[in-house]
């Protein structure tokens, strides 16, 4: 038996957030956390999710408090209107979303090749 490999260390830490993360979610953050300063529409065409998924994931990736979250509100993502056309929103890491991202990162960092020869 093998130790965990990093993208199941990495799902888990997603999930000990909230168990109910969904795959969506989880696609969410990470693009985000590639290109923070995304708008909702395109985030949605580079994940390949409809407008109203890429939304509803980002919402529950809010602020708790936030008018822009919902449930469960993670507090990994900010919204903003965007500055460029006042009806759409931008997303950002909130501090609590960059310090998981560096923690992905450091878990990518550590991985260990898996030899699948022997």
């Amino acid at each position: 038996m093998r130790p965990r490999d990093s993208l199941l260390e990495a799902i888990l830490a997603l999930k000990a957030l909230d168990a109910r993360i969904s795959v969506n979610e989880i696609v969410a953050f990470l693009y985000t956390c590639e290109n923070e300063g995304l708008s909702v529409q395109e985030l949605a065409y580079v994940a390949g999710l409809t407008q109203s998924t890429a939304s509803r994931s980002l919402r529950s990736l809010g602020r708790p408090g936030s008018d822009w979250a919902q449930a469960p509100a993670l507090g990994l993502v900010d919204a903003f209107l965007n500055p460029t056309d006042g009806r759409s929103h931008v997303v950002h890491l909130t501090d609590q979303g960059r310090a998981l991202r560096d923690r992905l990162d450091d878990m990518i960092r550590r991985a260990v090749t898996i030899d699948y020869e022997g």
